[in-house]
């Protein structure tokens, strides 16, 4: 049987049955079994089936720079598949196998997807955040005991290379490191490297492109690939996925989204994160879609977003996918007269969508933007609102078929209860999926994923329509607590995004001796816009119903803080609101005893939980004892971790 397996012809690449329009379309999937339906067992085998399907027909299209004049690199399906079999080879012949974990530390270029599906038809391929600190780059590669790391060969794109040549001697399971040269390098530019390091290309050069040379035959169940997750500061946590999860979003993701081999996308999100790998990449793929990389960059290089809308008339491209962050961003870029007519179909994800930014968008552009839900757990799709569907801001769609959702109560830790809510109540999200992923590498993160009876507990909030789609409003961790009175941010947030002045905004909780949390918002401005802080809290005061939930301040600040994928990063906003408390507990301290602007103590926060305050011994002479005395009773209340210190 496994030999038959081995050797079998391809089969067909993924096509929609059908237009999904409505709940009674996805039921209508599910009247066939699912093991009749997917028959695909593996990554590898999706690019295989595409490969023999579409041939000389483009797959992925790079762009070298943001200047729609420039020549692009192209790599049809053909070349792709021949690729992944060299990249395959290679690792193979280097020792990995089914249980090895093959690193990757890339930007955005076309040995992504080498590294990617070449890796997981070898072994484990762990893609690598390169914002993450080295220290936690070793923690996860240690892990994830990562036998090679593929590297970019320069430091233009996050220092990865002298990041990479760091981590060589840090990670007790590491015997390799592939370098993988910039697009359009002169041959031999790198010059010597040392020993255990090697050119990726030159290496993989003479495998043999047509087949696996190990004969692997790949099991649904097979670990495919180690996500990451837990943002740019935290502790990371290894999630793996299955082939059989990545295959099944894929699968899925063709079906809900109607991808087919007539379409094009600009996928700019990292290759680091499963909205990059898999909804993305993998299922456009799968489908023979056109996948364009805007760049080793992707969507933060300047010249790609300014240029945007003049790249869409030259790509063509049929759909568009970004976060809200990068929505907004767009929304401030001119058509200057170019032909979009091109997109047919608008997708966000990643973070709950505000109503102004979708109305903008609307006015603006003529898209209307449909959401999505995925997340690292679930081979990174969960609900999609199909081409054709048109929710409101926050509706994220369907769920995928095949697929249980349930919407719990939460308890009185914020976590999911067993009792169900019926639909247009607003509870925990609770899903089981055959995308649902094979648990983290470390089980004692498993306790908080999966409640008692085995439905993963997602953290977001939300409710069911009557249409039967998936409403989010946000996150549970997110939630403002104020005196026990559970305060929804987007509540805040959708009343603030109202003005035209606001380009983005996010409500955190400010530590309170009294309520434990009070709220307050954080907002960046149009370019070229004004607006004053108490105008913008009294707009936003006007349009929030609830008194509790009545923000106390607006803080107007210059850059948003956002993770690498382009989500708002409120952990970082939390510490700030936390850092402006304590301020103000100093300069009251100050003000009382006396002190002098050259003698004030100076205040920073140490990460996401502690703020310190930093008392100038020498400038305070004797007031500095009693100072510390004063601001450590004033701090101590609150429900935040401080410090103060005498230097």
């Amino acid at each position: 049987m496994a030999d038959s397996k081995k050797t079998k012809m391809a089969g067909e690449p993924f096509r929609p049955q059908f237009p999904v329009r409505s709940l009674a379309d996805i039921r209508r999937l599910e009247e066939t079994p699912l093991e009749q339906a997917l028959t695909v067992r593996s990554t590898y085998e999706i690019f295989r089936n595409a490969g023999a399907a579409f041939g000389g027909k483009t797959a992925l299209t790079f762009l070298r720079t943001g200047n729609p004049a420039d020549e692009p690199i192209r790599w049809s399906y053909a070349d792709l598949l021949a690729g992944i079999h060299q990249t395959a080879n290679m690792l193979h012949a280097l020792g990995v196998g089914p249980q090895d974990a093959v690193a990757v530390l890339l930007p955005g270029c076309l040995e992504y997807h080498l590294a990617l599906w070449g890796g997981e038809a070898a072994g484990i391929v762990q893609p690598l955040n390169p914002l993450l600190t080295d220290e936690k780059l070793v923690a996860l590669m240690t892990a994830g005991r990562a036998k090679v790391l593929i590297a970019y060969g320069s430091d233009s794109e996050s220092g990865m290379w002298s990041k990479a040549m760091r981590l060589r001697s840090q990670v007790p399971t590491l015997t390799t490191v592939l370098r993988v040269a910039p697009h359009d390098e002169a041959p031999g530019a790198a010059g010597a490297l040392p020993e255990g390091v090697a050119e990726f290309n030159a290496l993989r050069a003479p495998q043999p492109s047509d087949r696996l040379v190990s004969g692997r035959d790949i099991a649904p169940t097979d670990i495919a690939a180690y996500f990451h997750t837990g943002g740019t500061t935290g502790a990371p946590k290894l999630a793996r996925h299955s082939h059989g999860a990545q295959v099944f979003t894929a699968w899925a993701s063709v079906q809900v989204a109607g991808m087919n081999d007539q379409g094009i996308s600009i996928n700019g999100y990292p290759l680091f994160h499963v909205a990059g790998v898999l909804p993305a990449s993998l299922a456009s793929l799968s489908a023979g879609v056109e996948v364009i990389i805007p760049t080793t960059s992707l969507l933060r290089n300047k010249e790609v977003l300014a240029n945007y809308w003049k790249l869409v008339e030259k790509y063509r491209p049929t759909s568009l996918s970004a976060v809200p962050t990068v929505l907004a961003a767009l929304a401030n870029v001119p058509l200057d007269g170019a032909d979009i007519s091109s997109i047919g179909y608008c997708r966000t994800g990643a973070a709950v969508l505000s109503p102004e930014l979708a109305a903008r968008f609307e006015r603006l552009f003529g898209l209307h933007v449909h959401e999505s839900l995925g997340m690292t757990e679930m081979a990174g799709i969960s609900t999609i609102t199909p081409p054709g569907v048109d929710g409101p801001a926050g509706c994220v769609g369907f769920p995928l078929p095949y697929m249980q959702m349930r919407i719990v109560a939460l308890d009185e830790s914020g976590n999911a209860s067993d009792r169900d809510l019926p639909p247009g109540e607003q509870g925990m999200v609770l899903f089981k999926s055959p995308n649902l992923f094979s648990g983290f590498v470390d089980p004692a993160d498993n306790a908080k994923a999966f409640t008692a009876d085995g439905w993963l507990a997602t953290g977001d909030l939300g409710w069911i329509d009557g249409e039967g789609r998936l409403n989010l409003s946000g996150r549970s961790k997110d939630l403002i607590i104020r005196s026990g009175h559970n305060i929804d941010p987007k509540v805040i947030e959708d009343a603030l995004g109202a003005h035209p002045a606001v380009q983005l905004c996010a409500a955190v909780g400010a530590p309170d001796a009294y309520a434990g949390e009070l709220p307050v918002v954080f907002a960046t401005l149009v370019p070229g816009a004004s607006a004053t802080e108490d105008e913008l809290l009294a707009f936003t005061a006007a349009r929030v119903d609830e008194a509790p939930a009545k923000p106390k301040s607006v803080i107007v600040i210059e850059n948003m803080p956002m993770t690498n994928v382009g989500k708002i990063y409120k952990p970082e906003l939390r510490a700030m609101a936390a850092s402006r408390v304590v301020a103000a507990v100093v300069e009251q301290a100050c003000g009382e005893l006396g002190v002098g602007a050259e003698a004030r103590p100076r205040i920073a926060h140490e990460g996401e939980r502690l703020v310190q305050v930093r008392i100038d011994a020498a400038a305070a002479g004797a007031l500095a004892g009693p100072l510390r005395q004063k601001i450590e009773a004033a701090l101590a209340p609150l429900p935040f971790k401080t410090q103060v210190l005498t230097e």
